[in-house]
């Protein structure tokens, strides 16, 4: 009987006609605020998760879980390595690699590039480049054929096709009796890949051994390149590894070049969620307000109740069921209209493009041509928890002042 009669008689006076319609068009704005609030938290948080998986699979897609780097000692003796390296637990793939700074030359144009030198049969095992391939083939790289892949992107700005001569030149000189010149070679482009990131303009493959004589390191290569079967315990699988090789050996994984940019984007999510959470914590002030102005409406009530037996905690506990009342009708509205959106949110904004005819991420500047959303119920979780915890505190002034009305002083003018 004590639970039943705070809640009885809170559900009762949100119902009831009030004597002040703004009091009921603040009610309104609240819930309303509490549904955007809530809403934009689940849909804003999808966004952000399903822009973050697009750039972990695009950017990740090409770059290798872990790199080792070699001595002058070990360059030569990489297949034995490699061979060792593939015999731990955890690893999928080990493939050579030679790579660097150089730049593409045509007549009238210089392009700065990232080159990678691979062995084509071993690269498949370490990076999808070969499951992006949009025209040619990885294993059109053959020894001394000269052959290139370029990204989409470079391709196009260079005006190259399939067949088409490029003169590849690295940061590296070669003295004759005619002087010093930059070391240089004429490449044909055989394949061109696509993955929508940043790679497609900047990233070019050639075989290891035209790499190998192009940098004059003569049947060696510069390290090992390694995907495990983790990418997020990179680090665990490769320390066992790591402790029984030479220490001359140099670790990198993808965390090292890459993390910094996810960090980036997890603290901007968290500060866009704070930000965000601000719409809910007016929406509870104007809790506050309402049931401030309540508990001054209903003075007199009060005090009948409190002279009719009502304990202090029976008073709390009525207008903290209507605050609350208000707070989760808000949770659960914004709740579930927020998964909706967010499940469909590519959907709606395809329609919104068709109907006005404009492009939100034009496929010509960005690598994505819709929204992205992942929607995790842990965050759903806690947004929804975060509300109701907010919607609680608003109540607690309100519900305590009007515990301490005294009835003598509030039916003293009635």
């Amino acid at each position: 009987m004590k639970i039943t009669f705070p809640v009885f008689v809170g559900l009762r006076y949100i119902g009831a006609k009030r004597r002040s319609h703004f009091l009921g068009f603040i009610s309104l704005i609240s819930l309303l605020g509490m549904i955007l609030g809530v809403v934009a938290l689940i849909v804003v948080l999808s966004v952000m998760n399903g822009f973050e998986a697009e750039l972990r699979g695009r950017v990740l897609s090409l770059m290798p879980h872990a790199q080792i780097e070699f001595s002058s000692k070990e360059q030569r003796d990489w297949q034995g390595l490699a061979d060792k390296i593939s015999e731990y637990p955890g690893i999928k793939g080990v493939a050579p690699y030679i790579g660097g700074d150089a730049m593409l030359a045509l007549p009238g144009m210089v392009r700065g590039i990232q080159l990678n030198a691979v062995l084509p049969t071993a690269e498949e095992k370490v990076s999808v480049i070969e499951q992006r391939m949009i025209a040619g083939s990885l294993s059109d790289l053959k020894s001394r054929e000269y052959g290139i892949v370029l990204g989409a992107l470079l391709a196009r700005h260079l005006g190259l096709t399939i067949g088409d001569a490029v003169t590849l030149v690295i940061p590296k000189v070669s003295v004759t009796p005619a002087g010093i010149f930059p070391r240089s070679r004429r490449f044909y482009l055989v394949g061109v890949f696509e993955v929508g990131a940043q790679m497609d303009s900047t990233s070019a493959f050639i075989h290891i051994e035209d790499g190998a004589r192009l940098f004059a390191l003569k049947g060696r290569v510069q390290g090992l390149r390694v995907q495990t079967s983790d990418l997020y315990r990179v680090s665990s699988i490769m320390r066992p590894i790591m402790q029984a090789l030479p220490d001359s050996l140099q670790f990198s994984d993808w965390s090292e070049s890459q993390g910094s940019l996810f960090q980036a984007i997890k603290m901007e999510k968290t500060m866009i969620a704070v930000l965000l959470m601000t719409v809910v914590a007016v929406a509870a002030f104007n809790i506050i307000s309402i049931l401030t102005m309540m508990v001054t409406e209903k003075r007199a009530a009060i005090a009948v109740m409190r002279t009719m037996g009502a304990s202090s905690w029976s008073i709390m506990g009525i207008f903290m069921v209507q605050g609350m009342s208000i707070g989760l009708l808000g949770v659960v509205l914004g709740g579930g209209a927020g998964v909706l959106l967010a499940l469909n949110i590519g959907e709606v904004v395809a329609a919104i493009e068709s109907l006005f005819q404009v492009y939100i991420f034009d496929p010509n500047v960005y690598f994505i041509t819709e929204i992205p959303s992942v929607l995790q119920w842990l965050d759903v979780l806690k947004i929804l928890l975060g509300a109701l915890l907010l919607s609680f505190l608003a109540t607690l002034y309100p519900a305590y002042s009007a515990s301490k009305i005294s009835p003598a002083e509030a039916l003293r003018y009635e």
